[in-house]
């Protein structure tokens, strides 16, 4: 393994399971001290013991818990160098426009828009103090493409990860911070596998268009994670990287 990240300090929400938790164990495994947030606290504490890292409770749609997580950072740890927004949520109620419910819609897009606003917000004072530091949004490969199967509210608010995301990072570039959106395919989590197990068949549909023919493991995820926070991708910012298996770029798949 190596270690790119020795002394670097990292923030990651829902960082208790699934893509943040394969992504505390792969920035500390590469030298990170870890700061895990997570609404859960055994998921979350679970998460930080094993690594060796700090557990802090939060709701990522309150500003005070937000601004909360990030100062015990640089409480504990002397300042922050990486955050990794990652927390979300993808419910069964969130379905076609034409179903879909005002709460299910606000309720979405309060977890996964704006609780990366608000984490930004929070992450990159410290980082001006520090003088540099990489934010990883975490956004999706639906903020670009279209879906009969629609999620519409998890859709929109990754489009607006992906579009905020290369704002701040044009923003903040000559400050020494990189801001960039992570945009995975489909991955064998929790959250997936409890989404396609309620519908098969919507499962099938999805899995036929993936060109390599499979979901994306976590710690693939976390690999790219590792990349964007570590000193490696250096020159990349206000961008949108893309870790799905091909999906985005077929227009025939394999048979």
């Amino acid at each position: 393994m190596v270690r790119r990240l020795v002394g670097r300090v990292a923030v990651v929400t829902g960082g208790g399971s699934g893509i943040g938790l394969a992504s505390v164990r792969r920035l500390a495994a590469e030298g990170a001290h870890v700061v895990v947030g997570d609404v859960d606290p055994e998921a979350g504490k679970t998460a930080a013991d094993e690594v060796g890292g700090l557990f802090v409770q939060v709701d990522v749609t309150s500003p005070e818990q937000v601004d909360a997580l990030f100062q015990a950072a640089v409480d504990t740890f002397g300042g922050l160098d990486v955050a990794f927004n990652n927390a979300g949520i993808s419910p069964p109620d969130d379905d076609s426009i034409l179903v879909t419910g005002l709460d299910a819609w606000r309720r979405v897009q309060e977890v996964n828009l704006t609780s990366v606003y608000l984490c930004c917000k929070a992450a990159i004072p410290h980082m001006q103090a520090r003088g540099r530091g990489s934010i990883i949004n975490t956004a999706s490969f639906v903020a670009r493409m279209g879906a009969a199967t629609s999620q519409i509210s998890y859709t929109a608010s990754k489009g607006g990860v992906l579009a905020m995301s290369r704002e701040l990072g044009v923003q903040f570039a000559r400050e020494g911070i990189r801001v960039n959106a992570l945009s995975p395919g489909p991955v064998n989590t929790p959250l997936l596998q409890e989404l396609f197990a309620k519908d098969p068949e919507r499962a099938a549909r999805r899995l036929v268009h993936i060109p390599m023919g499979r979901f994306a493991e976590a710690d693939e995820i976390a690999a790219a994670v590792a990349f964007l926070a570590s000193d490696d991708s250096s020159f990349i910012t206000a961008s949108e990287f893309l870790v799905d298996g091909g999906i985005s770029g077929a227009y025939v798949t394999p048979v």
